[in-house]
C-alpha cells in the first residue's frame, strides 16, 4: 500500500501541521511555478439536497501548486453557501501549532528515534534527511509518523507543493472576506491525537514506506495531481490501489472510521435548513468506504455536480 501511504501523509495529515514544523525545504532545483505555466483545474465536487438543506461536498488536495481551481461549479457551489465546514480550521500565524506539536508528535517516553530502527532504517533516514538539506538529529525525539508525514511534506515543498496553495486556506479566507461562519468536523488537535494513537508497529511502518519512497515522490504525486486537477475519482482510486500490499488497519484508521462519523453528521445537519459547503480530503470521497457510498447506505444520495465553465472575471 506504498502509494496510499504517501496519500494519507498528503490527502489526511491535518493541513499545513507536517510542512510548517518540518525544516525549511531548500529552494527547488526546478524554474519557480510561477515561469510554469500551470493547469486550470476542475476537481470533483458533489451535492446532497432535500427541500430545504444543501450540502456541497467537495473533495480537497491539502497540499497544492498555484494551479487555479477556486471556480466554475465549486465557486458557485461556494458563493451560494451561507457557511463552510472543514476537517480542521488552521490557525494563521503556524506558531500557534508549536504547543501541540510538543504536546502530541514528541516521543512522551523520551526516546530516541534510532532505538526505534534497525541501522539500515537509521541510514537510510540519514540519506533521506540530506537528501531534504535537513541536519541528521532534526527528527531524533519526535514519533514515527510526525517524521514520515514531514519528510514527504518537505519533499513535497521541494517540488513546489504547500500548504500555502492549499484549498483549505483558500476557502477559509474566502468565506472570512464574506463574513460567513467556518467551522470544523474534527479539529487540529483531534487530528494530532488520532495520529499520535496509531500503534507504533503501524508507525514505523509507515516511516518504513515513506523512506522507500522518498525519491519517488514525483512520480507518486503528479498522477494524484492530475487525477484529482480533472475530477477524476476513479482514476484517483486506481492510483491509490496500484500496489496489492493494501493494510486493512491503516485504511481503518484514517479513512473508514472517520468517513463514517462524517456520514452521520452530514445526515444529521440535514434536519436543519440551510446551504453548507464541506470540504474534505479528497482520499475520504473515493472508493467502495468513501462518504458517499456511506450516506447512501444512510439513505441520502450524494449527486456529482457536472461541470460548467464560467466566464472569468472581465
Amino acid at each position: 500500500m506504498k502509494t496510499l501511504l504517501l496519500a494519507a501523509a498528503l490527502a489526511l495529515v491535518p493541513a499545513g501541521t507536517s510542512a510548517q514544523s518540518a525544516p525549511a525545504a531548500p529552494a527547488p532545483a526546478t524554474a519557480p511555478a510561477s515561469q510554469v505555466p500551470l493547469p486550470d483545474a476542475n476537481p470533483a465536487l458533489w451535492v446532497v439536497r432535500d427541500d430545504d438543506t444543501t450540502i456541497y461536498l467537495f473533495g480537497t488536495f491539502h497540499l497544492l501548486d498555484g494551479r487555479p481551481w477556486f471556480d466554475d461549479e465549486v465557486r458557485t457551489a461556494f458563493d451560494a453557501s451561507s457557511e463552510v465546514v472543514l476537517e480542521a480550521i488552521i490557525p494563521e500565524n503556524p506558531a500557534e501549532l508549536q504547543p501541540l506539536i510538543v504536546q502530541y508528535a514528541l516521543d512522551p517516553q523520551g526516546r530516541s528515534l534510532s532505538t526505534l530502527l534497525s541501522a539500515e532504517q537509521n541510514a537510510a533516514l540519514g540519506r533521506a534527511l540530506q537528501t531534504l538539506g535537513a541536519p541528521p538529529n532534526a527528527f531524533d525525539r519526535f514519533e514515527p509518523w510526525f517524521v514520515a508525514m514531514s519528510m514527504t511534506a518537505v519533499a513535497a515543498q521541494q517540488m513546489g507543493i504547500s500548504s500555502d496553495n492549499g484549498p483549505e486556506g483558500v476557502i477559509t479566507r474566502a468565506a472570512r472576506a464574506r463574513n460567513i461562519p467556518v467551522s470544523e468536523l474534527e479539529g487540529i488537535e483531534w487530528q494530532l491525537r488520532l495520529f499520535d494513537g496509531m500503534p507504533e508497529e503501524l508507525q514505523l511502518k509507515q516511516l518504513r514506506q515513506s523512506l522507500d519512497e522518498l525519491d519517488q515522490i514525483r512520480e507518486t504525486l503528479q498522477p494524484m495531481l492530475a487525477a484529482w486537477s480533472d475530477g477524476d475519482v476513479e482514476r484517483l482510486q486506481r492510483i491509490m490501489e496500484q500496489s496489492g500490499d493494501r493494510d486493512p488497519a491503516l485504511l481503518q484508521f484514517l479513512i473508514t472510521n472517520r468517513n463514517r462519523t462524517w456520514a452521520g453528521w452530514i445526515q444529521d445537519r440535514m434536519s436543519r435548513p440551510g446551504v453548507v459547503f464541506l470540504a474534505v480530503g479528497a482520499a475520504h470521497l473515493t472508493g467502495n468506504d468513501s462518504v458517499q457510498n456511506l450516506l447512501r447506505a444512510r439513505g441520502l444520495r450524494a449527486e456529482r455536480v457536472p461541470h460548467v465553465e464560467t466566464p472569468a472575471p472581465s
